[in-house]
């Protein structure tokens, strides 16, 4: 297979892992962490005295996977991606949770479009790190105010989707050195 094959099946396999993360970041939110609240999301701690709702952990790689479905597969690609999500987030949220959930995915994947396509050609760790934080952001206070009416878990979002982030940033630059060795360019 040729270079420019293997870079667009890259694309679909980071296409495919991207869509996996919204219902394992909905199963998580119900099902996995160290404090269940009753009637509420299940809780992971992120940093010493502080937690969050589980599901943040796949949110996080959800935001670079998006950026690495642009990256080799281009922008039209990434749309379809953030609506498919949209989709499928709808279908795998809890009820009380549908509109929450696909408002926030949906606003904080285009935010992070937004960002990553001007900066991409700049720098792929610089573009992956901000348009990250951008849509860790607009993801974690818009889906705590629309299911909760309350940002009390604003820090714990942020701060567990960012560990996706980070956790992902040396590979993020492994591939960046790939793609300088290949000659590749964005999509």
């Amino acid at each position: 297979m040729t270079t420019p094959k293997l870079l667009r099946v890259e694309g679909f396999i980071y296409l495919a892992l991207f869509a996996a993360c919204i219902p394992l970041a909905n199963w998580l939110i119900g099902n996995v962490g160290t404090f269940c609240v009753p009637k509420g999301p299940c809780l992971v701690p992120v940093w010493p005295g502080i937690s969050a709702p589980s599901g943040v952990l796949a949110i996080g790689a959800a935001l670079v996977l998006r950026d690495l479905v642009q990256r080799r597969l281009g922008v039209s690609w990434a749309l379809v991606a953030i609506a498919a999500g949209g989709v499928l987030s709808a279908l795998v949220a809890p009820p009380a949770l549908v509109a929450a959930s696909v408002a926030a995915f949906v606003f904080s994947e285009a935010a992070d479009l937004a960002v990553f396509t001007p900066l991409q050609r700049k720098g792929l760790v610089l573009a992956v790190v901000a348009s990250s934080i951008v849509g860790i952001i607009v993801d974690s206070a818009l889906f705590l105010f629309l299911a909760f009416g309350s940002l009390d878990l604003v820090a714990g979002q942020v701060i567990g989707k960012s560990w996706s982030v980070v956790a992902a940033l040396p590979l993020i630059h492994l591939l960046r050195l790939r793609d300088q060795r290949l000659n590749v360019s964005a999509a």
